[in-house]
């Protein structure tokens, strides 16, 4: 950190000198200003690290240059400056996120104390923020979130590809973040400057797929009312997204090898051969040998598909990017819905990390936005998270009414004591006759 620069703002030309003093002596360094219009018109053409500040003065005063200070130069920390007789003042201005403040007369070592201790919160907020970038940056790969070692291992990947356009082929369940995935690979390839074109195979129906990958002439069928290009002409100089390729029918499997292979094509009711190079990453949510065995998957497609591969693993074998898939979601969502929600409580991320999550990260996403929205105070708990049941399921599943925990707790030390009443209502700090009413109103038994 370089040498800090201090604002001394005052209109007492002796209290000016003497903080401006001291300071020099402890080796910051120091600009004066008797006013608060002074003030203003020097933050304009210089930058300062903290600003000393008289609440009382003619003219702008204290409060309003700290209120101005913050809206416009935020990074500046501000300690007021007042006499005894204006505390009440100076506690406002710490309402208003002053970082603290100095009463008159001065005591120099407690001067040298406070701006110590603000500069080392200074370092500390500043290597924070350098960590919590650090930290996003090996968290964060284009779209996809993740700390867990599978989702590291496939960032590795991704930018170990970058210079090679070789197809890539993505496994995974539904919801796992295949899609996501595909986009950054494109976006760190040698063709992200060129179009991402994707097409859900799964999507389109099957008597329109022809057209729909290879575009088709005017007049080539009814309802071709104008010629059209097809997703591989418009993928030309791009990526090729292939979305649930495992659903793709036979026909068109034979038809889209033979454009992997050469790279021609022609469209449909068309007789000009057409070109187009583009990177092609495909994705499944389907066992591919399992469907080659049945033999509803070519072999040969499969292989020139996967000439590198990899799997998004599911989200309840990468549990540890649970909070931060939340807090991701948390933020978009609130910003999306403009509510006031800041956070989510310790019960309902222990809930969100029990939850096997069936739908994956996109099944999380829903939950967190459901929650969002359901929310009525600023902290997301478990009444806004029924994961994949009722609420009315939620409270009978996973709460306990008074009666309940009392009922549990009983049975425990009874358990413990091996029946033993006296020494039960003991630790219970509950007489014999007490005990034996409850053991009888809850109809406890022993084992």
């Amino acid at each position: 950190m370089g040498q800090v620069r201090i604002l001394i703002v005052d209109d007492e030309l002796v209290i000016r000198e003497s903080l401006a003093g001291w300071l020099r002596r402890d080796g910051y360094d120091i600009t004066t200003v008797s006013s608060g219009e002074e003030a203003l018109d020097i933050l304009k053409e210089q930058s300062f690290d903290v600003m000393l500040l008289d609440i009382q003065m003619d003219g702008i005063s204290g409060l309003e240059v700290l209120n101005h200070v913050k809206e416009e130069y935020p990074d500046i920390d501000v300690v007021m400056i007042t006499a005894f007789g204006s505390v009440p003042s100076a506690v406002k201005a710490m309402k208003s996120h002053a970082f603290d403040y100095i009463l008159k007369p001065f005591d120099p070592d407690e001067l040298g104390v406070l701006i110590k201790k603000l500069v080392d919160h200074r370092a500390r907020k500043k290597e924070n923020i350098f960590l919590k970038e650090e930290y996003e940056e090996r968290t964060r790969f284009e779209s996809m979130i993740g700390q867990s070692k599978p989702m590291q291992e496939i960032f590795r990947l991704i930018e170990d590809i970058r210079d090679v356009d070789s197809s890539v082929l993505i496994t995974g369940e539904t919801g796992s973040g295949k899609g996501l995935a595909a986009k950054a690979i494109h976006s760190n390839s040698s063709v992200m400057d060129g179009p991402f074109v994707s097409v859900n195979c799964g999507a389109i129906p099957k008597h329109i797929m022809e057209s729909e990958l290879f575009g088709h002439r005017k007049g080539a069928f009814t309802d071709a009312k104008e010629n059209r290009k097809g997703r591989l002409e418009l993928a030309s100089g791009g990526t090729l997204f292939l979305d649930e390729i495992g659903e793709i029918s036979m026909r068109m499997q034979i038809d889209l090898l033979q454009v992997l292979e050469d790279k021609i094509f022609y469209k449909v009711g068309g007789t000009q051969p057409l070109t187009a190079d583009f990177r092609v990453v495909a994705a499944t949510n389907r066992d591919l040998e399992q469907a080659i065995r049945q033999r509803i998957f070519r072999e040969d497609l499969y292989y020139r598909l996967n000439v590198i591969s990899f799997t998004m693993p599911p989200l309840r074998e990468r549990k540890e990017d649970i909070p931060l898939l939340s807090e991701h979601f948390l933020n978009k969502f609130t910003q999306e819905v403009n509510r006031g929600v800041e956070r989510i409580s310790r019960d309902a991320m222990d809930e969100l990390m029990l939850y096997e999550w069936p739908g994956n990260v996109r099944e999380l996403s829903n939950a967190i936005e459901r929650a969002v929205v359901v929310c009525k105070t600023r902290t997301i708990t478990p009444f806004d998270l029924p994961i994949g049941t009722s609420q009315e399921d939620v409270l009978k599943t996973r709460y306990f009414s008074l009666n309940d925990v009392e009922k549990q707790h009983i049975k425990k030390i009874l358990d413990q004591t091996r029946w033993n009443v006296s020494k039960s209502s003991t630790i219970l700090g509950i007489d014999r006759s007490t005990l034996y009413n409850k053991i009888k109103r809850y109809e406890l038994k022993q084992d």
